[in-house]
């Protein structure tokens, strides 16, 4: 069937079975502070260094910096710790390919997805991820924004994917047709298109979106555009799939571990509210609520340990739990 923007809504309840996984915060509000600051500083350092001629050069720099006290911090909290995630920096560098898929436009680009994105993986890398697609839509720690669509519960929106290539040209004409309705089917940097490939994801997601969209609505003194999730939840299988077609798919990631999500920010523009949308994400990451990627057409997010439990009891108490 043709893709369809829906308003989304809370999913299924959650069942007595599903599990709640405990937080490990890692790096402190100031340590994280740290970090995110050190990052454009480092690039900074080393941009003259981004070509391809003088890798080793780059390489060498990475390894030297991530070492220092700004970064271990994060680096030093993950699974791996520091070693491991300079070795897939350096793998990742290596394996980097410009493209008009990919949010990282450059080398640069590139290392500073990777840094911020370890953020989300400090948080939650202790999980073993959704393996499969197949694992994920089956997973009972996830809940289904489709199958209680009606409830209109929900306060943000989100298109259907079109399966096919029938439902994909149904979209594209119903955007010429009405251009401000809805975002266009556009560039290749959003890997579903303009909605998510899969409409599962966990509970504190739900009610961080919800959150943010009535933030959204409150705060813009005219009438805007709703807030549009670009991508949700996905398996590992997936983004292999995305990083095989030259997509900024890292690895490991929060959405393969169903805390992260993409907002879309660039439809935003027409109504002058994607800095309005900007500031109360800079603010939740302030409070330590989540960590923020600005990726330019849509913005990385993922929930954080810190607020995981009030989240999932906000997303409760809008089931009426």
């Amino acid at each position: 069937m043709p893709s369809q923007e829906v308003a989304g809504d809370v999913g299924s309840p959650i069942r007595p079975g599903l599990r709640r996984p405990g937080p490990r915060s890692g790096a402190s509000l100031s340590e994280l502070v740290g970090y995110r600051a050190a990052v454009p500083e480092l690039l900074a350092e080393v941009v003259g260094r981004t070509g391809r001629d003088d890798l080793p050069g780059l390489e060498r720099t990475l390894a030297d910096r991530l070492t220092g006290p700004d970064f271990t911090p994060v680096l030093g909290a993950l699974p791996g710790g520091t070693a491991e995630a300079v070795t897939r920096l350096v793998r990742e560098i290596r394996d980097y390919r410009p493209n008009n898929r990919s949010t990282a436009r450059d080398l640069a680009g590139l290392i500073r997805i990777y840094l911020l994105s370890r953020i989300d993986v400090m948080w939650w890398g202790h999980l073993p991820g959704f393996p499969t697609d197949a694992a994920l839509h089956s997973s009972a720690e996830l809940v289904d924004l489709e199958s209680l669509r009606r409830t209109d519960l929900l306060r943000f929106r989100y298109r259907r994917p079109a399966g096919h290539l029938l439902g994909r040209a149904t979209r594209a004409v119903r955007h010429r047709v009405r251009p401000h309705r809805t975002p266009p089917a556009g560039p290749a940097v959003v890997p579903a298109g303009v909605g998510p490939r899969t409409t599962r994801t966990r509970p504190e997601v739900v009610a961080l979106l919800n959150q943010l969209a009535v933030d959204l609505a409150r705060r813009r003194p005219a009438p805007t555009s709703p807030l549009r999730v670009t991508s949700l939840a996905r398996s590992l299988e997936h983004q292999h799939r995305l990083r095989a077609l030259g997509y900024a798919a890292m690895l490991p990631s929060g959405h393969c571990l169903g805390y992260a999500m993409d907002i879309e920010m660039s439809w935003l523009r027409r109504f002058d509210a994607p800095g309005m949308l900007a500031a109360l994400l800079r603010e939740r990451q302030g409070w330590g609520d989540v960590n923020v990627i600005d990726e330019g057409q849509t913005w990385h997010l993922c929930v954080s340990p810190r607020a995981a439990t009030r989240l999932r009891r906000d997303f409760l108490t809008a089931l009426g739990g």
